[in-house]
């Protein structure tokens, strides 16, 4: 197993102990709202750093831009104009990568 995946396992079972602490550590009492608003955002941005560690980074640990770029970027546009479709979004992202590489 790499270590992309060692380290994505390992953050996964992070976040799993983080939300469960919370609720076994106070009881029945509820968790103070700042600590909720900071645990309801780690996820998204553990994601968020994941797609761009994937899309930015080669195997070597180099910056490039390339044509998962130019995928991202045609994702983002189309989730951003119809938040709906993700698949879409997939779907673009798929076929704007498929068309960089075939040019390129």
């Amino acid at each position: 197993m790499s270590e992309v995946w060692v380290t994505t396992f390992a953050l996964c079972g992070t976040l799993v102990v983080t939300k469960g602490i919370g609720p076994v550590a106070l009881g029945s009492r509820e968790l103070p709202r700042p600590l909720t608003k900071v645990i309801d955002l780690l996820a998204p941005a553990i994601l968020a750093a994941l797609i761009a560690v994937g899309t930015f980074v080669n195997a070597d640990g180099d910056l490039v831009l390339d044509a998962r770029a130019a995928g991202l970027a045609a994702a983002a546009s189309v989730y951003a104009i119809s938040r709906k479709s993700i698949l879409l979004a997939v779907a673009a992202a798929a076929v704007t990568a498929a068309l960089v590489r075939a040019i390129a």
